[in-house]
């Protein structure tokens, strides 16, 4: 019978430890060699970075808006309205005092223009006016609005934005991204020449 001596298992060790050197030398290079190409083949794929800073994810965003004329007043349930039926007049681009009809609101809406509505009681007449001179020319309408669910809400064609504050980064966004009025049926006809009509508890002339 043959005994074995305490050393007999270390070549088997060493070998062990060889192989696993080896192991982690090619695994090493492997890294180094195809870590490049993973990248580069993710930026061929075009993937897109995470988005960092202000973005337009809060707009609310709808499709297949009504789009007829009636005579009648109109119950909307959307607080502003972005659009849908409408009176035949559109009205008048400005900055108003008072609060506006709806339904002339919503067929300017339609023509292309931008409508920005504000809590009396949290925006300034000042801010009001800064918020105005943004607007494109012959396409913008700001008017105080009670009961909105935001102090400043921006509206075009099937586009809406709440906001705090004019001052919110989200304000230029989306006037850079919807103020040319593309989502309208009528993108280019603008708010020039119409009506001015207020709500029927009260007017005032625009500025």
């Amino acid at each position: 019978m043959t005994t074995e001596g305490p050393d007999t298992e270390q070549p088997s060790r060493r070998t062990g430890v060889v192989v696993a050197a080896a192991t982690g030398v090619a695994i090493l290079v492997l890294a180094v060699v195809l870590g490049p190409m993973i990248v580069d083949q993710a930026t061929e794929a075009n993937i897109p970075p995470a988005p960092t800073g202000p973005n337009l994810a809060s707009v609310d965003l709808r499709e297949d808006i009504p789009n007829s004329e009636v005579s009648a007043d109109i119950d909307y349930p959307e607080v502003p309205p972005d659009g849908g039926d409408h009176d035949e007049q559109w009205l008048s681009c400005g900055l108003y005092a008072k609060a506006v009809r709806e339904e002339n609101a919503v067929h300017s809406l339609e023509r292309g223009a931008v409508w920005i509505t504000y809590d009396p009681e949290e925006i300034s007449r000042k801010q009001a006016k800064a918020m105005f001179d943004q607007l494109p020319e012959d396409k913008g309408i700001v008017s105080p609005y009670v009961g909105l669910p935001g102090n400043v809400v921006l509206s075009v064609w099937g586009a809406q934005l709440q906001l705090l504050s004019p001052d919110d980064p989200r304000f230029d966004l989306f006037l850079e991204e919807y103020g040319d009025g593309h989502l309208a049926p009528e993108p280019d006809a603008g708010c020039a020449d119409g009506v001015v009509e207020y709500e029927k508890k009260g007017g005032g002339a625009p500025e």
